[in-house]
């Protein structure tokens, strides 16, 4: 059963995102929004506990889980992990297809220096959902590289989408698949200087 407070805010970010369409993120905006939804009071009463970011943030989660619903759908089990995160980046891109003006709004939301530290949390944690539904049970520093390295894909790819005017954004798939196999090549080359190491530093023990 959904958390009731999550679907309220979900009301009230829908009721926002056409007014953000014109005029950008601000809380006047989304305090008229919760007015239309008549929970004016639950806004004042903390609903977003940090303002605007808190319901920026709430975009990105919403996303978040739109894409994983229709990536739950499909059938995924011959794929290969590289093939599932270009799915599900390609997927949330579809989930936001007639949204890239507000996609283009709220990137530049993150960009504010007072902003830039939340904005990357954001990032990591939809990078965190596409490797978790991916497969990847990584608990060691792998983990953190593989998030990392995603965020920065994702950050590129939706940089080069908002400016695609290419038929099924054609430019954009080629964009991620070169950047998706630049970082299996850097996964490799970390892979393979893990194993060498140890090798060497017992090399260098067993001389002296």
């Amino acid at each position: 059963m959904k958390d009731p407070v999550s679907t309220l805010r979900d009301q009230i970010l829908l009721a926002t995102l056409p007014l953000v369409e014109e005029r950008g993120w601000t809380w006047d905006l989304v305090q008229k929004a919760a007015a239309e939804c008549k929970a004016q009071d639950e806004v004042k009463d903390g609903l977003f506990p940090n303002g605007l970011v808190d319901v920026v943030a709430h975009f990105s989660d919403y996303t978040d889980r739109k894409m994983i619903e229709k990536l739950s759908k499909l059938s995924t089990k011959t794929l290969r992990s590289k093939d599932k995160i270009r799915l599900a980046v390609l997927t949330r891109n579809k989930v936001l297809e007639n949204q890239k003006n507000l996609v283009k709004t709220s990137m530049a939301f993150w960009a504010m220096p007072s902003h830039l530290i939340q904005g990357q949390r954001v990032l990591w944690r939809t990078s965190d959902r596409i490797w978790t539904w991916a497969g990847d049970t990584s608990t060691d520093y792998n983990r953190q590289t593989k998030r990392a390295l995603l965020s920065s894909i994702l950050m590129g790819t939706y940089m080069v989408w908002i400016g695609d005017e290419s038929e099924e954004n054609l430019i954009t798939q080629a964009f991620l698949d070169r950047r998706l196999e630049n970082v299996m090549e850097f996964g490799h080359t970390i892979g393979t200087i893990k194993k060498i190491v140890p090798n060497l530093f017992r090399q260098a023990t067993q001389r002296k």
